[in-house]
Order: structure tokens, then sequence, then C-alpha cells
């Protein structure tokens, strides 16, 4: 027969193990919905860019002058209602901050999607200075596993794709120069 104070400390192991699987399981957790937060931000961005590449491909190409030099000037298209529309002007910081700034949901709760405004913000106060991407995630708070520092390395990609930020070597990146 086992002794009761055997069993209780076999109780109380047990349960200090399953106290230290859950605290790591909510901090993976945690790490998971960044993560799938900014593939659903990269998703939003990729279908964004779709369309406007799809209304480019079907306007009709432009007549060619009637003379040479004597080019007319091109006419933006008209919007199509059934594809979504796309702000392609450049934006300052300040700007960016303003429209893509936390928004809420009908429960009040902030919406994720915050990643590239946080590495903008950071990169503006680095300076002109070679940045590798663990450091960016170190600084935002993100880098508690291998999966939301490869986020922020997509973020910067992300980036350096639209030239808002410049890579400067292999795996460091640097603010982009006025």
């Amino acid at each position: 027969m086992v002794s009761g104070t055997h069993a209780a400390h076999s109780i109380e192991v047990t349960a200090e193990s399953l106290q230290e699987d859950l605290a790591r399981l909510e901090l993976q957790k945690q790490a998971l919905e960044r993560e799938l937060a900014a593939v659903v931000a990269h998703l939003g961005s990729v279908q964004r860019a779709l369309g406007a590449l799809q209304v480019l491909m079907r306007e009709p190409a432009p007549a060619a002058p009637a003379r040479a030099g004597a080019a007319e000037p091109r006419q933006a298209p008209a919007p199509r209602a059934d594809v979504p529309s796309v702000d392609v002007t450049a934006k300052t910081p300040a700007q960016v901050r303003r429209t893509s700034g936390p928004s809420a949901d009908a429960d009040g709760q902030k919406k994720y999607g915050r990643l590239t405004e946080q590495i903008l913000d950071y990169f503006a106060t680095v300076g002109d200075v070679d940045v590798r991407a663990r450091d960016v995630a170190a600084a935002l708070g993100r880098d508690t596993d291998s999966g939301t520092i490869n986020a922020v390395r997509s973020a910067l990609d992300r980036l350096v794709g639209t030239s808002r930020i410049r890579r400067s070597g292999r795996g460091l990146y640097r603010a982009k120069r006025p």
C-alpha cells in the first residue's frame, strides 16, 4: 500500500509539471497568434496588390501617338466597383501611423497588424545603422521563438519589396535614406 505522504508528493509533482506546461503552452499560443496576425496582414496586402494588378491587366493598351514627340497625357483608369482600390501614393511615416494605427473591432479589442508600423517606428529611432531581423524582433518584444522572429523577417522583406527600408547586406536592414 502506498503511503499518504508519497501519494501527496506525487500529486504535488504532477501539479507543478502541469503548471509549467500551462505556462509554456500559453506563451506558444501567444506566439502563434502573433504569427497568424502577420500572415493575415500579408494576405491582405497581397490581395490588394493582386486586385490592382488585375485592373491594370484589364485596361486596354494606350493608342500610339499620331506623330513622334507628340505624346498625349495618359489619364488614370476609372475605378471599378468589382475590384478593391489601392492607394499607391507615397506616404510619410506620420501619415502611415494615422491611417494604419490600431483600430478596434466590435468588442473593443485591438486588432493585430501593427508589426509593419512598429518596424517603421523602430527604424525611425535607430537612424542610419545596419540592423539584424533578430535585433528588430528583440526591440519589439517579438523574440520569444523562431515563429515570431520569422514574422518580423517576413515583414522586413515586404518593407524592402515596397522600398520603405533597404537591405544593406546579408541579413542586414537599414532605414531608407530620404
